[in-house]
């Protein structure tokens, strides 16, 4: 039924409000919307450092435009990433009279559009300490039959944080396969009563709490010690990523973390609404998520105002700001929910805004944003740009087009392959190539991780010459084994505390 939803939105938008001006104006959109910033391209090159993307969008009048633009504060790191990210520069967005060029028909694409996976994915659904459930589901090759468990395995973890909804969509799909070929175990974490998951607890996964997120990190960190760990967000799920890196800081246990088309400001998102049409489909898959556990959450919550909703402020404070629910603020008194709704909603955004920590974060983070996101909003009043040429640790690549998680790039003999694949003709075959986002991230990640491997052996070489030249100290330190003053980094918590493997179970 939510596809003949989707498909009725998408015909009623084709017809409306199909933004015909985008494919012949003659106006350079880079230069508009940089103005509209009060931003100079000048400026942008020397905040960044340079321009990231040196191609030539061509916009049928022989003008160049900017196609990607790295924001961030110069550092050692972000030269790094310009040397050595191709991909940065390497996006061609569909342009002219194709589907693909509108944002909001491959944003609607990529989130509800069925895909073939080659993948399966092995579950284990986790026992929280407050006996509430998750699941991680591993994706494995079609024809590997379980995944491998071996705590000695070195390859990195990669954990993907689909979106708020719970709705696994096809660019989480195609994120896995990638992922899977090369090199990675990907991971999809499912929140309480999402995707399947049983909800055992009368306590719903507020939109920004990572507690259970955490345990979900420690669990994996203790099944796979010797990979690394890199985090993956889509959509509004960039929420509960950013929420847990700021709460965590340093002992997050991630390498690097990337998100796709992230909502920073969620409170405003969610005040200021979407097109009716997304809205519309947004609330009605949330309520039939809901729906099966009716009777359960009627213990709790006003069910009625919950389903009579119609809006996603409406939906977010039937759940977690009425009278009696733990989504209530623990310090105010009771009854103060239903008494004071204005007063409930801005508390629970004080515990949940995604960025309330983001001083805390202490690992690269690389959000893709594209400025045509019909989900996100207007870039200018939706992109935290200071929050990028101000903290070293954010890095933000913006395109010129994209959509929300869509991406969508040209290829030579079809307009609908993508970057990286070869030509698809109108045969109907669907395109198997990797995305352009999904490029870019994988290389963020081994840039990083190089990057910082060679700052911690420029350490290691400059302590030995140090040692080397330090009289009796520095002939100790000689003959001392290299092998002896590693650490192999531990778990600084107790795994057996938090789960209790009698009452856990996997399937």
């Amino acid at each position: 039924m939510l596809e003949w939803l989707v498909v009725l939105c998408i015909a009623i938008l084709v017809v409306l409000i199909w933004p015909r001006s985008k494919y012949f104006g003659t106006e350079s959109k880079t230069d508009a919307l940089l103005q509209g910033l009060g931003i100079s391209q000048q400026e942008v090159k020397d905040k960044t450092g340079r321009c990231v993307s040196d191609r030539d969008g061509s916009d049928g009048t022989g003008e160049k435009a900017r196609a990607v633009a790295l924001i961030c504060k110069p550092s050692a790191l972000a030269n790094y990433l310009l040397k050595h990210c191709r991909t940065f520069s390497n996006f061609s967005p569909c342009l002219g009279w194709t589907w693909r060029a509108s944002a909001f028909l491959q944003s609607v694409y990529e989130a509800c559009w069925p895909y073939d996976s080659p993948v399966q994915f092995v579950r284990d659904n986790l026992q929280l300490s407050d006996e509430g459930l998750v699941a991680l589901d591993w994706a494995v090759p079609s024809y590997q039959k379980r995944r491998r468990t071996s705590s000695h395995s070195t390859s990195p973890v990669l954990l993907i944080i689909p979106n708020s909804f719970g709705k696994i969509t096809r660019n989480v799909l195609k994120l896995c396969e990638t992922a899977l070929s090369h090199g990675y175990l990907p991971a999809v974490f499912n929140r309480r009563s999402h995707n399947g998951t049983p909800l055992t607890t009368l306590k719903l996964q507020q939109f920004g709490d990572p507690a259970d997120l955490r345990e979900a990190v420690r669990y994996i960190r203790y099944r796979q010690p010797a990979g690394r760990l890199y985090a993956v967000s889509e959509s509004t799920g960039s929420g509960l990523l950013l929420s847990y890196l700021g709460e965590c800081g340093s002992s997050s246990y991630v390498t690097a973390a990337v998100c796709l088309s992230p909502v920073f400001r969620c409170q405003s998102w969610f005040e200021s609404g979407l097109c009716w049409p997304l809205q519309w489909v947004l609330v009605v898959y949330q309520k039939i998520c809901l729906s099966r556990y009716k009777t359960v959450l009627g213990e709790t919550i006003q069910t009625d105002t919950l389903f009579s909703s119609c809006s996603l402020r409406g939906l977010e404070e039937s759940l977690f700001c009425q009278t009696g629910h733990t989504g209530c603020a623990s310090s105010a008194p009771t009854g103060s929910c239903a008494s004071d709704t204005s007063g409930a909603w801005d508390a629970y955004w004080e515990r949940n805004e995604p960025l309330r920590d983001v001083d805390e974060v202490a690992i690269p983070v690389l959000s893709v944003c594209a400025k045509d996101d019909p989900v996100r909003g207007d870039t200018q009043s939706t992109i935290p740009l200071e929050l990028f040429e101000t903290n070293p640790h954010f890095f933000l690549l913006l395109t010129e087009r994209g959509g929300h998680c869509g991406f969508s790039t040209q290829s030579k003999g079809s307009t609908f392959a993508a970057v990286g694949s070869a030509a698809v003709p109108n045969s109907g075959t669907e395109n198997r190539g990797p995305n352009w986002s999904h490029k870019a991230l994988l290389e963020f990640f081994r840039a990083t991780t190089d990057f910082f491997a060679a700052e911690e052996r420029t350490k290691q070489l400059a302590a030995r010459r140090r040692g080397l030249g330090g009289g009796a100290g520095g002939r100790a330190f000689r003959h001392r084994s290299v092998s002896t003053c590693k650490r192999v980094p531990a778990c600084s918590h107790n795994i057996h505390a938090i789960y209790n493997w009698q009452r856990s179970y996997t399937r």
